[in-house]
């Protein structure tokens, strides 16, 4: 992703492999400074998923795959199988709605136990890991040439949360699109959900969008209704967790009530996503619940400059924090992916 720094322009991956250290940008910390977050070990990086230092579902799926490799090359031969195996659970119990995380750390074991000794082992899986990683940018691309062609000149788009570079290793899913339309030099503007409790969509998809040069402008997640009431959106394009094979859509919270919104005003409604988003196998989408200080806290910078906390409710009150829901598949118009336009029934075929 472009990102601007002392005045120059660099490209950047969210996450990437160094040695045994896995770094990535620290989204916590955006879009108030840019720092780059150093992971020794798995324990660190699976610690980095669960506290959103690294977030979104492709970008999570990486980390995992980089934690798997890491606990590769650090186990001990006389007890390789039984660190693995504690990794592997360590980075399961991270966050259990991404299917990315899961379909990483399969597919990397998969490759792992064709090695005929820990040495072949360990290269196996940094070699996998890396190999993830860099499909994920290539299937993003793709994903924005799709999705290209769904965006007119002039187009008002609403996305919602941060489905940008951020949350993948680059491009983006929701944002690809936008970005392709963008270089294509289509004049578009774009509706940022604040997307609270995190403010994903203020924080981190407004931040992507001003390092472009995307015109956009934030709004409270409770105002989508009227700017598609008033005809002031296009098209809606979100990204996903988790795709169960009868198209439920499990994205962050706020999707569904976006999409039946979109339904109710006849306004297009876009899921962008990787088929390593596809959980084909499932009935079900566990969804995550998030502290409770993620509602009754509000995060940023005071007058000072200094980041800081403040509580926003009653010091009696509690609050419920889900942090995501699921859209049926009759609000969503089609499925951006890498292997292009798709509905409902065209994923099985997609995987056999």
């Amino acid at each position: 992703m472009r990102v601007k720094i002392g005045g120059k322009i660099k490209n950047f991956r969210t996450i990437w492999m160094k040695g045994k250290t896995v770094r990535m940008i620290d989204q916590t910390k955006l879009p108030y400074k840019f720092e780059i977050y150093d992971s020794l070990d798995f324990k660190q990086t699976a610690e980095a998923i669960k506290k959103m230092i690294v977030r979104g579902a492709p970008a999570i799926g990486v980390a995992a795959g980089f934690g798997i490799a890491q606990a590769i090359l650090d186990a001990p031969e006389d007890r390789f199988e039984e660190f693995l195996k504690h990794a592997v659970e360590t980075l399961r119990d991270t966050r259990p709605t991404a299917q990315n995380l899961f379909w990483t750390i399969d597919r990397i074991l998969k490759i792992v136990i064709k090695g005929k000794n820990v040495s072949e082992k360990k290269k196996l899986a940094v070699d996998e890991a890396n190999k993830i990683a860099d499909e994920d940018v290539e299937t993003c691309k793709k994903i924005g040439e799709y999705g290209d062609k769904l965006i007119k000149d002039g187009d008002k788009i609403l996305t919602h949360c941060n489905a940008g570079a951020l949350a993948t290793v680059d491009y983006g899913t929701a944002l690809a699109p936008i970005r392709f339309a963008h270089y294509e030099g289509k004049k578009i503007f774009v509706f940022v959900d604040e997307t609270r409790p995190r403010c994903q969509g203020s924080r981190l998809t407004a931040w992507e969008l001003s390092q472009e040069g995307i015109e956009h402008a934030i709004i409270a997640d409770n105002a989508a209704g009227y700017f598609m009431q008033k005809g002031e959106i296009d098209l809606v394009i979100v990204g996903a967790d988790r795709i169960l094979s009868n198209g439920l859509t499990a994205n962050k919270i706020g999707t569904y009530e976006k999409a039946v919104l979109a339904k109710e005003n006849e306004i297009p409604f876009y899921v962008a996503a990787p088929t390593s988003s596809f959980d084909l196998k499932s009935k079900e989408i566990p969804i995550e619940k998030r502290s409770q200080d993620e509602i009754l806290y509000m995060f940023g910078l005071n007058d000072e400059g200094k980041f800081s906390r403040v509580r926003i409710a009653p010091k009696k009150s509690q609050a419920l924090n889900p942090a995501f829901d699921t859209t049926p598949a009759k609000f969503i118009t089609s499925f951006i992916t890498e292997k292009g336009i798709l509905k409902p029934k065209d994923f099985r075929k997609l995987f056999k």
